[in-house]
C-alpha cells in the first residue's frame, strides 16, 4: 500500500522548506491525505526555500525527486 501511495505523489505540487542543491538533499512539504507531510527531496538543480516544486519520481517511502515549477 505504501508503494501505491508513493506513486500517487508523482505530479504533486509542493513547497520547499529546506533548500535543495545538486550535491545535497533538502525538504519539501506535500499535500497528502487532506493534510501536509514533509519529504526528503533531491534535484539536479538548486531550488530555493519557498519555491514551488513538482514531484517527478518517488525514490523511497519518504524521499522524492523534484523539479522547480515554472
Amino acid at each position: 500500500m505504501a508503494e501505491e501511495l508513493n506513486q500517487d505523489l508523482i505530479g504533486t505540487v509542493g513547497q520547499v522548506t529546506v533548500p535543495i542543491a545538486p550535491t545535497r538533499p533538502g525538504e519539501v512539504v506535500l499535500p497528502v491525505r487532506g493534510g501536509t507531510e514533509a519529504y526528503t527531496a533531491f534535484s539536479d538543480e538548486t531550488i530555493a526555500k519557498y519555491a514551488r516544486v513538482v514531484v517527478v519520481e518517488c525514490l523511497t517511502g519518504r524521499t522524492v525527486s523534484v523539479t522547480a515549477l515554472a
